[in-house]
């Protein structure tokens, strides 16, 4: 079993920052893509960022020049440095993992229980 844990959630004011951190443990033999999503209360869950093995990087074009995804291999750890934090940015936010547990090639998408960030304006 794989486990992810986030922490770094809570409230903030309009313009502030928050520093959110997911760590995968468990039965790990490698972790292929990691992402971050959110989900607004009524409204769909939606894709925040993601990041390959390899570090390369896409973001939802309403996060652009304020959020930063980022990883630590060695840790198996997963960051999201949100700035110029808007009230539309409140959400529960979700990290996932794409993880190979053996030696067989298979991978299995696993989710974190979220975290919560709050804007306040």
């Amino acid at each position: 079993q794989v486990q992810l844990v986030e922490s770094g959630g809570g409230l903030v004011q309009a313009g502030g920052s928050l520093r959110l951190s997911c760590a995968a443990s468990g039965s790990i033999f490698s972790i292929n893509a990691m992402a971050w999503y959110r989900q607004a209360p009524g409204k769909q869950r939606e894709l925040v960022a993601t990041i390959s093995s390899g570090g390369s990087t896409n973001y939802a074009d309403s996060v652009k020049g304020r959020f930063t995804i980022s990883r630590d291999n060695a840790k198996n750890t997963v960051y999201l440095q949100m700035n110029s934090l808007k009230p539309e940015d409140t959400a529960v936010y979700y990290c996932n993992a794409l993880v190979r547990t053996g030696w067989a090639p298979d991978q299995y998408n696993y989710w974190g229980q979220g975290t919560q960030v709050t804007v306040s304006s």
